[in-house]
C-alpha cells in the first residue's frame, strides 16, 4: 500500500514538473524577439529617419531610445536624444521633450549642438498657434498661463547670452521680442478685465506692471489708455491729465485718442 501511494505521489510530481516545464517553453515561445538586435547604431539611425518621415514618430522614438543605448558615449546617440525630443514635440509630448532635453544638457554641457538643444526647448514652450477654437471665441495667446512663455523666453535668453553667433540666435531674438509683448499684454488684459467691472484701483495696478516692467512694446499703449480711463472714473484728474500727455507724447497717432474710448476688441498680434 505504501509502495502504491509512493509511486503515485511520484507521478504526480513528474507531471507536475513535466506542465512547468512546458509551460515555460511556452513562455519562451511568446517572448517577443528584438528585430533590432543584430543592428548596427547607423543602421537603426536610418530606420528611425524612415519612420519618422512617414509621421510613425512613436516608432522613431523606440528606435532614437536603443540608439541612444547602443551608441552611448558616441557623437551618434547624442544625435538620437535631439532627433526624440524633436519627435516628442511634434507629437504633442511636451513634457517629455523638456525633460529629454533637460537630460541632453545635463549629461553634455559641452557639447557642440547645445545650441540647438537651447533653441529647441525654447521652442517647445513657444506657441503661438491659437488653433480653431481659439480664433472663434477670439481668445488672446495673452489670456493663457504665461509660466510657458517665461519657461521659453529664459531657453532663448539663455541661446543668445550663451550663442551669440548661433544660426538659432537671430529667431530666437524675434521670438523673445514676441514673449515680452504677449507677457505685457497679459497684464493688460487683466487690467482691461477689472476695468470692465468697474475695478478700478485694480486695473490701475495692472496697467502700472505692464508699463513698468515691458517698456517699449506695442501693449504698453493700451495699458495707458486703460491707466487714464481708470484715473478718470476715480475722478483723479491730475493724474488722469498726466497721463493723457504721456499717451499723445508717446503715441500721438493712437487710435485710443482720436475718439475711440473702447478699448480694442482685436488680438495684439494683430497689429503689431
Amino acid at each position: 500500500m505504501l509502495l502504491k501511494l509512493s509511486a503515485v505521489r511520484a507521478a504526480a510530481g513528474l507531471a507536475a514538473a513535466i506542465l512547468v516545464f512546458g509551460s515555460f517553453l511556452s513562455g519562451c515561445a511568446n517572448t517577443p524577439t528584438d528585430p533590432t538586435a543584430t543592428w548596427s547604431p547607423s543602421k537603426i539611425y536610418a530606420e528611425a529617419k524612415d519612420e519618422a518621415s512617414v509621421g510613425a514618430y512613436d516608432k522613431a522614438i523606440v528606435l532614437y531610445e536603443k540608439l541612444e543605448g547602443r551608441a552611448a558615449g558616441t557623437p551618434l546617440a547624442q544625435q538620437a536624444q535631439l532627433e526624440k525630443a524633436y519627435l516628442q514635440y511634434k507629437n504633442g509630448d511636451l513634457v517629455q521633450a523638456i525633460a529629454t532635453l533637460e537630460r541632453f544638457k545635463k549629461l553634455h554641457p559641452a557639447s557642440s549642438v547645445l545650441d540647438y538643444a537651447l533653441y529647441l526647448k525654447g521652442l517647445v514652450n513657444f506657441n503661438d498657434n491659437l488653433g480653431l477654437f481659439g480664433s472663434f471665441v477670439r481668445q488672446d495667446l495673452s489670456e493663457r498661463d504665461q509660466k510657458t512663455a517665461k519657461d521659453s523666453f529664459e531657453s532663448f535668453k539663455e541661446l543668445v547670452s550663451r550663442f551669440p553667433d548661433s544660426r538659432y540666435t537671430p529667431d530666437a531674438r524675434q521670438r523673445m521680442s514676441y514673449i515680452v509683448n504677449s507677457l505685457a499684454q497679459s497684464e493688460v488684459h487683466v487690467a482691461r478685465y477689472y476695468f470692465s467691472r468697474g475695478a478700478y484701483v485694480a486695473a490701475i495696478n495692472r496697467a502700472q506692471t505692464a508699463i513698468a516692467d515691458y517698456r517699449g512694446v506695442p501693449a504698453t499703449e493700451e495699458a495707458l489708455f486703460l491707466l487714464y480711463r481708470s484715473y478718470e472714473a476715480l475722478g483723479m484728474t491730475q493724474l488722469r491729465d498726466d497721463t493723457l500727455r504721456v499717451l499723445q507724447k508717446t503715441y500721438p497717432d493712437s487710435r485710443f485718442t482720436q475718439g475711440n474710448i473702447k478699448t480694442s476688441k482685436e488680438p495684439w498680434y494683430k497689429l503689431w
